[in-house]
């Protein structure tokens, strides 16, 4: 029995995207989207059993006609190849109001065949080509509904049903897991279980998704998060991204599961830093660090991270750069001015009450303005200072 495990489409992101005049749709949309079809489109090639999409379909709870038009393109043509489809929906998908529908509610109201959408935790039944599957289904708690989840996880798990294959899929942060900026999940406003309230040995695979960066969590059994499709921020520079195939041999448990990690190519993020010092040339330093890297850096999307002293700003020359970095999608230039402590003058800390003129010397003797020029200004301030009332 064959599965196809991914998560956290985000569709609708747009970050560091630009129109694409031939569709009019944002390039970040596109990308997205592309991943999706390529999950799509191997599923259906390799002749799958089920596709598991453990949530985060959309990049906010409240998705735009667009994105949703693109998505529902996507699930009618894989709907007619007859391979089911289960949603179970994400935090991004949730509304804050239980009452109201999620955002991918939608299929279920259209009765759309071979696509399931898991609403609340629940066991669901799917007879696929190689026999009978049995999804146990965890959306993402939310707040409101006051689901205790290590209690519902643990009804779940009751639910096994001997020689047929038996999954979890589920939307949740797991304690242990590493998150896309390093951060291990164990802390926050996230509700984060415990890795052993979703290892349960009843499950011969537990497809999770939240976390965007993919990680085997355990291996018997594999509990797996096979992260988000596409590279969404920098947050995401340099992690793979794609999809698990999974692989079960039907018959009595404990039943041989195998798994493997599809890539995907997605869009490149690349981070240029440069510690600027006294005495360089600020813009020719970031030119030669940059080098000949049109190749590496085309289409992907660009971050150059500077840190200058405040003196020499001044000297950055910023179309020079944005032109060495043209073969790149987008640019980000992030410019951290390191400021210098101004000396105080004196008279200034100690209480000692300065006239005016006082104050102006002192600052024009800081900033080691010409004598001739400090009696011109002095002279100019004297006679305003007459003819103000």
């Amino acid at each position: 029995m064959k599965i196809i495990h991914c998560s956290d489409l985000h569709i609708g992101v747009e970050t560091y995207g630009s129109i694409d005049p031939k569709t009019g749709l944002n390039t970040r949309l596109l990308d997205v989207l592309r991943s999706v079809d390529t999950v799509f489109n191997f599923a259906i090639k390799n002749n799958a059993d089920i596709i598991i999409i453990s949530g985060d379909i959309y990049k906010n709870r409240e998705p735009s006609p667009t994105w949703q038009r693109e998505f529902a393109r996507r699930v009618k043509q894989f709907s007619a190849a007859g391979i089911p489809l289960v949603i179970v929906p994400g935090n991004h998908d949730l509304p804050g109001n239980e009452t109201k529908a999620n955002s991918v509610e939608i299929f279920d109201a259209l009765d759309v065949e071979h696509i399931l959408i898991a609403t609340k935790p629940e066991v669901i039944r799917i007879d696929t080509k190689d026999g009978p599957l049995y999804v146990a289904c965890c959306p993402w708690p939310r707040r409101s509904s006051h689901v205790d989840i290590p209690v519902a996880l643990d009804d779940l798990s009751k639910l096994g049903y001997g020689e047929t294959p038996f999954i979890l899929a589920a939307h949740l942060a797991v304690s242990g897991s590493v998150a896309g900026t390093e951060a291990t999940m164990s802390i926050g406003t996230d509700p984060v279980v415990a890795l052993s309230d979703v290892a349960n040995p009843v499950y011969d695979y537990v497809a999770l998704g939240h976390i965007h960066r993919r990680q085997v969590l355990c291996e018997q059994p594999p509990v797996i998060y096979s992260g988000s499709l596409e590279r969404l921020d920098f947050g995401d520079e340099g992690d793979d991204k794609g999809f698990y195939e999974v692989d079960i041999v039907p018959g009595p448990a404990p039943r041989k599961v195998t798994w493997q990690f599809h890539p995907i190519e997605a869009r490149e993020f690349i981070t240029f830093e440069f510690e600027i010092n006294d005495g360089d040339n600020p813009t020719d330093r970031i030119l030669q660090g940059i080098g000949d890297t049109g190749d590496a850096i085309k289409d992907a999307i660009v971050r150059l991270k500077v840190s200058i002293p405040e003196s020499m700003k001044g000297q950055l020359r910023e179309s020079e750069i944005r032109r060495a970095l043209a073969p790149a999608a987008a640019v980000k230039l992030a410019v951290e001015v390191r400021r210098t402590a101004r000396p105080r003058a004196a008279g200034w800390s100690s209480g000692k009450a300065m006239t005016p003129l006082d104050a102006l010397g002192r600052y024009m003797e800081i900033n080691q303005v010409p004598a001739d020029r400090q009696q011109r200004l002095k002279e100019y301030a004297g006679k305003i200072m007459e003819a103000t009332p």
